[in-house]
């Protein structure tokens, strides 16, 4: 057993009592990396009172890396160009920053001499695939250590283990709902979420509860297939996230009920909020049927599932994915243009316009009035060569499908 953990710290009850129990059942130091990928603390703490807490458990250290920005530009911006949502549907809300936190788990591990990493999931969920396998293709040699999937307490056990030691958490024996959150959305799971008959309650949304019933139009602006700009100001994509989750979100707009295959085998009803990344991708898609040639986008639709898969399942830094992330960046080259996005209460959304200079569109050709320049004459020797061999098929092999004769 290594001797040292860099711990994948999120302040909550697991990774809290995580520290103290692999120090006690292991005899490891502990490391807890806490990494700011946009999720929200709440208001009565701040990240220094969760950094005291990992202290209180008995952490060497705690260091905090703030990787908003990071996330954005390297992870979620490779997502939009992906048009990426699993099983047609999830934007891979958490399955986009695992591997921005196994990437700074790794570099902890470095600084701080450490042989192991480690994280708190169970044995039930995609992230501990998404930790293991992230952290083994980035940095085979090191030991990945999973204290929730051996210590066998149910979470009453864990707050009576936390009370014992002393650690300073705020969570109670009962837990209504699971929530994990980062700048791209939530994911919402557990309590009532867990028929899927029922109807999600309301409680736990907080990114799209209906504050704004006027209708919102907003114009995002791409370059290359990154949004840039919103309503013609110009903000990092951080920030431009950010933005569009408050604008969209107040409509309603944003909110996901699905049942989803895991990675594990196991079928998941879940719940998301993610106004933000499904507008851009709405937008994003909409710009694309505008600028991409018809064999490029086709397949560009078809490998967008497969892109989607691999991140899903926690291949992020994996060489098929990386082969995918050259083909789709290449596809992007003329990505520019405006998409004009209406909202409407309660959470409905349109694109109502786009425009690009690198457009395919050709009004001439397009149009059915006097201004059509599109040769028709043309056209039936197109249609006789296209149709050419279903009609000798016809002639020679589809008598089952041609009218009967009469008697």
């Amino acid at each position: 057993m290594t001797k040292r953990v860099v711990l994948a710290y999120s302040g909550g009850l697991d990774t809290s009592v995580a520290i103290r129990w692999m120090i006690e059942e292991w005899g490891v130091e502990v490391v807890g990396l806490l990494v700011d990928v946009g999720q929200d603390v709440e208001s009565s703490e701040s990240l220094g009172d969760i950094r005291s807490r990992a202290l209180a458990a008995g952490a060497i250290d705690c260091v905090i890396v703030d990787a908003r920005r990071e996330m954005a530009d390297e992870f979620c911006a490779k997502a939009i160009f992906a048009n990426a949502r699993y099983e047609g549907k999830y934007p891979l809300v958490s399955a986009l920053s695992r591997p921005v936190i196994v990437r700074h788990l790794v570099d902890q591990a470095r600084k701080f001499d450490a042989g192991a990493v480690a994280h708190g999931c169970t044995g039930k969920g995609n992230d501990q695939v998404r930790f293991e396998v992230g952290t083994h293709a980035i940095a085979p040699d090191l030991e990945v250590l999973a204290p929730a999937r051996n210590w066998g307490m149910t979470r009453a056990d864990s707050v009576d283990y936390a009370t014992k030691w002393s650690i300073p958490i705020k969570a109670t024996k009962e837990k209504i709902y699971s929530i994990d959150e980062n700048l791209w959305g939530r994911a919402i799971e557990c309590g009532a979420i867990e028929d899927p008959w029922a109807a999600p309650p309301e409680d736990p949304y907080t990114l799209t509860r209906v504050t704004n019933r006027e209708p919102v139009e907003l114009t995002i602006h791409f370059e290359g297939g990154l949004p840039i700009a919103l309503d013609g100001v110009a903000m990092p994509l951080a920030d431009l996230v950010g933005a569009l989750t408050v604008r969209a979100g107040a409509t309603g707009f944003g909110r996901l009920d699905m049942v989803e295959n895991r990675r594990v085998g196991i079928k998941s009803r879940e719940v998301y909020e993610c106004p933000a990344a499904l507008a851009l991708i709405a937008a994003h898609g909409d710009l694309e049927d505008l600028v991409l040639e018809r064999d490029v986008q086709h397949e560009k639709g078809r490998l967008e599932s497969r892109w989607s898969e691999l991140v899903y399942d926690g291949m992020w830094f994996s060489p098929l994915k990386e082969a995918l992330d050259a083909f789709i960046e290449e596809t992007q080259r003329h990505v520019t243009g405006d998409v004009r996005l209406r909202f409407e209460a309660p959470g409905l959304l349109r694109v109502v316009g786009r425009r690009s200079p690198r457009a395919l569109y050709d009004y001439g050709l397009a149009t059915y009035d006097a201004a059509d320049t599109f040769r028709h004459a043309d056209s039936e020797g197109f249609v006789k060569i296209y149709g050419l061999g279903v009609k000798t098929w016809a002639a020679r092999q589809g008598a089952k499908n041609s009218t009967p004769p009469t008697s």
